[in-house]
């Protein structure tokens, strides 16, 4: 009998096959546009369909039927606030599979899916930003290092100068124990 063979099973159990669905959802909802194998894109298609399916119903029970598979409240907040909204007219069919050609090593086949009308600005967008912020923190750190420091070291010129000025206190005779062992 052929129960149970609709879905693939990558050779993985059960458990670690979910994970891996789930990590691939997150990525598709979050940069609406990732690269992976053939057969894992055409497998994702189901689950990425099904939580935007959640999100067009957006009640609390969608919510939080989305929030156990995903695991990632970013994810979940842009899946009912964005994604809900702009498939809201249309009816199944919310991801494309497009064939990119094959894997360098061991000539995998490779996909590219990504979601129908998605928002090209969305793939990268928090690279982008992280990238932009480290690159402000760091001109800022060139700024603070191309100003003058000549002040701390004047000062410590200074005390050093006062220092050297002072008469010298001559040192107590070491212990008197020391004069009685050389005797």
């Amino acid at each position: 009998m052929r129960h149970g063979d609709k879905q693939r099973k990558f050779n993985m159990p059960k458990s670690q096959r979910r994970a891996l669905f789930a990590n691939l959802t997150n990525a598709l909802l979050m940069h609406e546009q990732i690269t992976t194998t053939l057969p894992r894109a055409k497998e994702l298609r189901s689950f990425a369909d099904g939580m935007i399916t959640f999100a067009k119903k957006g009640d609390l029970n969608s919510r939080r039927l989305a929030h156990a598979f995903l695991r990632n409240d970013e994810v979940v907040a842009k899946l009912f606030s964005t994604l809900g909204a702009r498939y809201k007219d249309r009816n199944g069919g919310y991801t494309r599979v497009l064939k990119c050609g094959f894997r360098y090593g061991d000539c995998a086949p490779m996909a590219i899916i990504e979601l129908v009308d998605r928002d090209n600005s969305a793939k990268g967008a928090k690279d982008l930003a992280r990238v932009k912020l480290e690159k402000e923190a760091l001109a800022a750190a060139q700024a603070a290092a191309s100003e003058p420091v000549a002040e701390p070291k004047a000062e410590k010129k200074a005390a050093k100068a006062k220092k050297e000025a002072e008469p010298k206190a001559e040192k107590p005779a070491k212990k008197a124990s020391k004069a009685k062992k050389a005797e």
